[in-house]
């Protein structure tokens, strides 16, 4: 006996929102990516210590390469901890 299938319909597309790159967007005002600045650090790091991906920041490749390296580099000097505070 053969099984009757259905067939489903396709999900509608929904509007893929892309978040600019902000340091791409700042041509005039170029914003080096320093292991020193600690506030703009912790914009990309979560709550728990991680750095957060580059679909969430926003992010292009290349400035995103430079954060992950400028938290490393913070983590190892002990301007940023390497992981979230414990109860």
């Amino acid at each position: 006996m053969a099984k009757t299938t259905t067939k489903r319909r396709p999900a509608p597309e929904k509007p893929v929102k892309t978040r600019k790159c902000v340091f791409c967007s700042k041509k005039g005002k170029t914003q080096n990516i320093d292991y020193k600045d600690t506030a703009l650090l912790r914009t990309y790091i979560s709550e728990r210590g991680k750095i957060r991906a580059r679909r969430v920041t926003g992010n292009c490749v290349q400035h995103q390469r430079d954060i992950a390296i400028a938290v490393k580099n913070a983590r190892e000097v002990a301007l940023l901890p390497f992981s979230a505070a414990t109860r």
